[in-house]
């Protein structure tokens, strides 16, 4: 029987090819967009989740207020792990993480490698983080202060296909190191990423029971997972008590008055399951993180994309249902039992909804690979064979199948076989269900355009914006300094190529990963007030090297001898130092183990954004002190030479160092990659949904015009022109649509609005995204609505009024 109903179910929807092919794959497009945004979530919201205990940690973070400064710092000082277990009892046990940050030269006897990023960890560290080992034992693994645990990758890196464990490696500048474990490499969703693990024993800020300085990853075990808001709030107490002294000591002043001007520090928890979406810190996270608004967004566009395609199959299938009512007064009149018609009904929807699913499956397989490029995931397409996952394809197959299988199934059935064979039926209610669908599916897709608008607009503004520095031919040497004594020797070498213009030496970027400094300022050498300062480490070289502007004084030179001692201050610090007169000559006191050391301000500069757009700019000062890095000014169009000529001086020196570089342009959009791939699929998914949009519009115009077919040639034979007609059968939908911008124009500048706040610096919602938004999505509904209703107003009238 149920074979019977499937073939003739075939039959049926082989007899309109046309609306078939349009129900199936504007839901098999919905069913690949909503499978592979939830990968997308799905992973999003896994991190580190696969810890055994990962519900009960809790990292420690540090949030203070001192003056119009700020701070979020992801890691705590170096007694804060051992001081908490000892004062609360929901603290089980602690572990700390040090983040080298450089990737240190390896010897393993055999060869020399700069390779794999390094992280020194308390020795029980992977009782708390529970990746697994390939050889070796978690407890015991870097009881000795000499042992190294590296990941799988690594080893084989280091020793080939050799056993690992039980070989010696030396870690430059730390000495001789025995392999004692080999951990599988930690999964790609977890918020940090290491090759190898010291302990931290060889590190002696680990032992400083300083509570103003430190630079600690501190993880906490705690007793339950609800302990994490308990012992929050009685960590204020912590605070006072442990940095009282030190607060009175830096800043001459009590914890309580320290307060009560305004400032305040103090210590939170985090969860370790936020930590990759939750996280904003300024200082000391592992690894840039994701963004819980991203994920909430996309995650409502799948639902969304999902819903729409649904409706848009819903609509078509209920509107083509109406004109088999003639069918249903044969069958019944034949002997069909209303059972055996509504199994029929169903059948042909599940058999729509099974092909669809499967064509969604299929683009999935296809397409997932340029979703991975565009996203900068791994997404594995694999992931949607799990049982659980094959379990919900069943059950949205039966549900979708039943909702738009259930109006022909049990409403239209239920028609006497007389009224079915006069055609004696209304479908005002349905219409109405028709029209209401419409409208949400067009608000859901120009709410999509606005949002790619706005994202394409902010991404504009910040390519566009002054940074206050020149970002183009500028070529970033980060790790230059490994060359050691021969730096300057390879800086004298390149400023003799003709193809270069200048050279500035500084690890000091304003774009991408930096050396970060901070200075503790005071305004005069008996000030109470100390303010936290950036500071840019730089030479002569730096600021014309990098197009940045003196408003005031002058530049570092290396005429005089005491530049050490001068300071250059950019806009923002004077405003902060409360210099409102001139400031050149004028001193500030850097202060460093309680001593003030005079600088003089020489110079002011224009204000330059060093960090991202999403952050103010800070005030900096700048000191002359070269080091480390190189920036190549070049002059040429010839880069590939330059490059090649810069690869041979380097390798000349044969150190046996990897020539490493970056472009300060591409530095710079790194920076903004998050948003830039936001950009790109928001994009996409807008042209998807409009387009699945159209599909059922195009699908409903149809539906009509074969409704209408008669009326057509009628008003033709009484003398309507084609754009009368035209009008005719476009201004029903044309209405509909201008409904749903009242929905989506709200809904989309509220979202926006939201989104748009994440950034100091933004542009603004204009007034013609919504316009134009508007604009496009009537033109793209008109263009298909006039498709259809051109052909059927140029046919023949003679033909439609010869039909039955």
């Amino acid at each position: 029987m149920i074979k019977n109903y499937i073939k003739i179910a075939w039959r049926n929807l082989q007899k309109n090819k046309v609306m078939f092919l349009i129900n199936i794959t504007g839901l098999g497009i919905g069913i690949a967009t909503c499978l592979i945004i939830s990968l997308f979530v799905f992973d999003e919201l896994s991190y580190d989740r696969f810890y055994k205990n990962a519900n009960k940690i809790a990292r420690v973070t540090l949030k203070a207020k001192l003056g119009d400064e700020n701070i979020r710092e992801s890691s705590v000082m170096a007694p804060v792990g051992a001081t908490l277990k000892r004062e609360f009892p929901e603290v089980l046990d602690y572990t700390r993480l040090k983040n080298t940050f450089n990737i240190q030269k390896v010897n393993t006897g055999k060869k020399k490698l700069r390779s794999g990023k390094m992280a020194q960890v308390d020795p029980n560290f992977f009782e708390l983080f529970t990746l697994k080992f390939q050889n070796g034992d978690a407890k015991s693994a870097l009881i000795n202060p000499s042992s190294v645990v590296l990941t799988s990758s690594q080893a084989k890196t280091y020793f080939g296909s050799e056993e690992a464990v039980g070989k010696t490696l030396e870690i430059e500048g730390m000495g001789f190191f025995t392999v004692s474990g080999i951990i599988e490499d930690i999964p790609q969703n977890s918020h940090f990423q290491f090759d190898l693990f010291t302990s931290l024993a060889n590190n002696m800020d680990a032992k400083s029971q300083s509570w103003m300085s430190g630079s600690f990853q501190t993880y906490l075990l705690l007793n339950n997972q609800n302990s994490i808001e308990t012992l929050e709030a009685k960590l204020p107490v912590i605070a006072e008590k442990y940095m009282g002294d030190e607060i009175r000591s830096g800043f001459g002043m009590s914890f309580k008055e320290f307060i009560s001007k305004g400032n305040s520090i103090g210590l939170f928890l985090q969860p370790l399951t936020k930590i990759h979406l939750y996280s904003d810190f300024t200082n000391g996270d592992l690894s840039t993180g994701g963004d819980i608004k991203t994920v909430y967004m996309f995650g409502a566009i799948a639902l969304l994309m999902l819903l729409i395609a649904c409706f848009n199959f819903m609509n078509l299938s209920t509107a083509g249902a109406s004109k088999r009512l003639k069918e249903i007064g044969m069958r019944k009149v034949l002997g069909s039992a209303k059972n055996q018609l509504v199994l029929q009904f169903l059948s042909e929807s599940f058999l729509s909804v099974l092909l669809s699913m499967v064509l969604g499956v299929t683009l999935v397989f296809v397409f997932l690979p340029y979703f991975n490029a565009l996203s900068g995931k791994s997404l594995d397409w694999k992931l949607l064979l799990r049982p659980s996952t094959l379990v919900i394809f069943l059950v949205l197959t039966l549900i979708v199948s039943i909702l738009s299988g259930a109006y022909p199934a049990f409403f239209m059935s239920s028609f006497k076989p007389l009224e079915s064979l006069k055609n004696k039926f209304s479908s005002g209610g349905n219409k109405g269900i028709r029209s209401t669908l419409v409208v949400f599916q067009f608000a859901v897709s120009v709410s999509l355009i606005i949002a790619t608008l706005v994202v394409n607009q902010q991404m504009d503004y910040i390519h566009n914006k002054d940074m206050g520095y020149e970002r183009e031919n500028l070529i970033v040497m980060r790790h230059a300094g490994i060359l050691g004594n021969n730096l300057k020797v390879f800086k004298d070498q390149l400023l003799a190529d003709p193809k270069v213009k200048s050279i500035t030496m500084s690890a000091f970027i304003p774009a991408g990963p930096t050396d970060d400094g901070m200075e503790i300022i005071k305004t005069s050498a008996n000030s109470p007030d100390k303010i936290r300062t950036r500071s840019y480490n730089i030479d002569e070289e730096y600021i014309p090297t990098l197009g940045m502007r003196l408003i005031k004084g002058r530049n570092f030179s290396k005429d005089f001898s005491t530049e050490n001692q001068n300071v250059i201050l950019n806009q923002t610090a004077l405003k902060t130092f409360g210099l409102t007169d001139d400031p050149i000559g004028k001193q500030i006191f850097k202060q460093s183990n309680n001593q003030n050391q005079a600088l003089t301000i020489i110079g002011v500069i224009k204000d330059f954004h060093a960090r991202s757009l999403h952050e103010p700019i800070e005030p900096m000062i700048m000191q002359y002190n070269p080091y480390y890095g190189l920036i190549v000014k070049t002059k040429t169009g010839d880069i590939s030479g330059l490059l090649a000529n810069m690869q041979q001086k380097w390798q000349a020196f044969g150190t046996g160092e990897e020539f490493d570089y970056a472009f300060l342009d591409e530095l710079f959009n790194e920076t903004y990659k998050k948003e830039s791939n936001m950009n790109s699929i928001l994009g996409y998914f807008a042209i998807l949904t409009v387009f699945i949009a159209c599909l059922g519009l195009y699908g409903l115009i149809t539906f009509t015009t074969e409704r209408r077919f008669k009326e057509i040639g009628i008003r033709k034979s009484l003398g309507s022109s084609v754009p009368q007609i035209v009008a005719l059968l476009s201004k029903e939908f044309l209405y509909m649509i201008g409904i749903s911008f009242f929905i989506a124009f709200p809904l989309g500048y509220y979202t926006m609005k939201n989104w748009l706040q994440d950034f100091e610096y933004r542009t603004e919602l204009n007034w013609w995204i919504f316009v134009l938004a508007g604009l496009a999505t009537i033109f793209l509904a008109f263009l298909t609505i006039s498709y259809r209703s051109i052909k059927a107003a140029l046919m023949n009238p003679v033909k439609s009024l010869k039909t039955d």
